[in-house]
């Protein structure tokens, strides 16, 4: 008796664990994600993916075999094809209750507003202490958010400055400007007018201080808005 009691009690201990998706393209940096989550009796990881499109089939395999996924931890940069931005993306249209949690090296306003957008619960730098890293696997995946230090100075930074925070529009053809594309380009990227691209300059290069493109994509990048060159 005592050792079947024991024995549905560690059943039901490892039930209640939190099962976790590992998505990074670096096998090394997924290991020691492992490692670090292992500490934890309370954490599980029950699948890896090294893409975005990984992702989604780890996700879908684990819910297959009978463990569904709590909460994705999502790098943003995946190497070639399908980036974190719109894996996560992908993942909240399939599965609007599955929180992804972002933890990634990147802390610009560009990066920070894309994954928001994506639908991500949460985000976390991959140089925060594991103490801080495991709460904010326990917050997303209880329904909080959860958000680094820095990132959260970086919005609360962005509110403070209102009209003069470049809007999430601005943010991305800012990014297209420092990827080098002409305004055409970028209208057929944005699937707007030529016409709105020269609107949103003006009044992006307003905002930074700036008198044409160049000068543009170094403020923004100084000012941490996207990233370095």
């Amino acid at each position: 008796m005592t050792g079947a009691a024991g024995s549905d009690a560690v059943s039901a201990s490892a039930e209640q664990r939190l099962r976790i998706v590992l998505v990074d393209d670096h096998p090394v940096v997924r290991a020691g994600l492992r490692a670090m989550l292992a500490e934890d009796a309370g954490i599980r990881v029950v699948g890896e993916a090294g893409d975005g499109q990984d992702a989604i089939e780890r996700v879908a395999r684990s819910a297959a075999h009978g463990e569904p996924a709590d909460l994705v931890l999502m790098d943003l940069q995946l190497g070639a094809g399908m980036d974190g931005v719109e894996a996560t993306r992908r993942l909240r249209e399939r599965c609007p209750d599955l929180p992804v949690l972002i933890l990634t090296t990147y802390d610009t306003e560009a990066d920070i507003l894309a994954a928001v957008d994506a639908g991500a619960s949460g985000y976390m730098l991959k140089d925060a202490a594991p103490t801080d890293i495991h709460r904010a696997i326990r917050d997303a995946a209880a329904g909080r958010t959860a958000v680094a230090p820095e990132v959260a100075a970086r919005l609360m930074g962005r509110m403070r400055t209102g009209a003069t925070s470049l809007s999430t529009r601005e943010v991305e053809l800012i990014e297209l400007l420092a990827a080098g594309m002409s305004n055409k380009e970028i209208a057929r990227r944005l699937f707007i007018s030529v016409a709105t691209v020269k609107t949103h300059l003006v009044h992006m290069y307003r905002k930074l201080g700036a008198e044409n493109r160049t000068a543009a994509v170094a403020e923004a990048r100084a000012r941490g808005i996207i990233r370095s060159a």
